[in-house]
């Protein structure tokens, strides 16, 4: 896993992010969203028609998802790329003849000609580049676009992204890439590194939790489990929780949980305590206040680590960047 890690590291400092999603992922995914396609224009914008397993998903799917027309466009890296132009292509029908179009420009998202393409269309899905991920994600935002995209799971913690997590915009999707495919025909072996994050609605959206830790005895007081279990940070009014089925079904005030919380997390507006415990519902901006503490060093979000916390001594200004996400 340190290797697989360390690929899409050395991958990110390169800007060498071209990965190809695999056929077999995007079906294990999508097969949780056809009902939204019937009748809906697609757009893969950060796809090569000629490599992509999206164009050929839905492609071999017309039909069965009752689509409108499917649309990818291709983009050249004119600093690498001898490739005079960029092109698009367009399907309206089931094992019809594919419409090659040249673009102006070298077909990067951002660029006007793939704009309109996007005004165009209902939903979106693709594996964006990683180091483009924050301006890919806004430029959705801002155009108002249903999306399932891949992600490097990090992105939750993206002063960027949060928002958009916390406001309940966008969530976790059911799946997780096993690996992806690189230009010279390597494999590399992504398990648990990556995430889909969407906007369409799913089941699992709106599925519970169930939790059965508790913080407090009967008569109110911590019990002697949670006073060992879940410690406290040097100095702001936290607990730790390592685990997210550690999460205490009791405690309503400021927690540091994992990262991998928010693949568990229902952005519905209740919570459901019963005799089994209760849902992992609520708002994220007040039940779960510091996200992705427990995820081990990482820079984009400026926290080290809690698994040092009784040493830890920078929670305030870990603090002050998670409350700038929230506000």
């Amino acid at each position: 896993m340190v290797k697989q890690n360390g690929n899409l590291k050395a991958a990110k400092a390169a800007k060498n992010d071209e990965f190809y999603t695999q056929l077999t992922d995007i079906e294990k995914e999508l097969k949780h969203y056809k009902h939204h396609f019937k009748n809906k224009v697609v757009f893969c914008n950060c796809d090569d028609p000629e490599w992509s397993e999206f164009w050929n998903y839905f492609k071999l799917n017309f039909d069965e998802l009752g689509l409108k027309k499917l649309i990818s466009t291709h983009y050249v890296d004119n600093d690498i790329s001898d490739e005079p132009h960029s092109y698009k292509l367009e399907l309206t029908e089931y094992n019809g003849t594919p419409i090659r179009t040249d673009l102006v420009g070298n077909g990067d998202f951002a660029s006007g000609e793939c704009i309109k393409l996007l005004e165009e269309a209902d939903i979106v899905v693709t594996n964006p580049a990683f180091s483009t991920f924050r301006a890919y994600v806004k430029l959705l935002m801002d155009y108002n676009k249903k999306f399932l995209i891949i992600g490097n799971k990090n992105a939750i913690t993206y002063k960027e992204f949060f928002p958009y997590l916390k406001d309940k915009n966008v969530w976790i999707g059911h799946t997780q890439p096993q690996e992806f495919r690189t230009p010279d025909g390597m494999t590399k072996q992504v398990a648990g590194l990556c995430r889909w994050f969407t906007n369409l609605e799913t089941k699992k959206r709106n599925g519970d939790v169930i939790l059965w830790r508790k913080y407090y005895n009967e008569d109110g007081a911590v019990s002697e489990d949670a006073a060992t279990r879940y410690r406290k940070y040097d100095n702001y009014d936290a607990i730790n929780v390592d685990k997210v089925s550690d999460i205490p079904i009791d405690y309503y005030g400021v927690m540091g949980v994992p990262i991998t919380m928010l693949d568990k997390y229902n952005p519905s507006d209740k919570q459901d305590i019963n005799d089994n415990g209760v849902s992992l519902n609520g708002d994220l901006a007040t039940y779960f206040d510091i996200v992705g503490l427990c995820n081990g060093k990482d820079d984009l979000a400026g926290i080290s680590t809690t698994k040092d916390y009784r040493g830890y001594r920078e929670i305030d200004a870990v603090t002050k960047h998670l409350q700038e996400c929230l506000e």
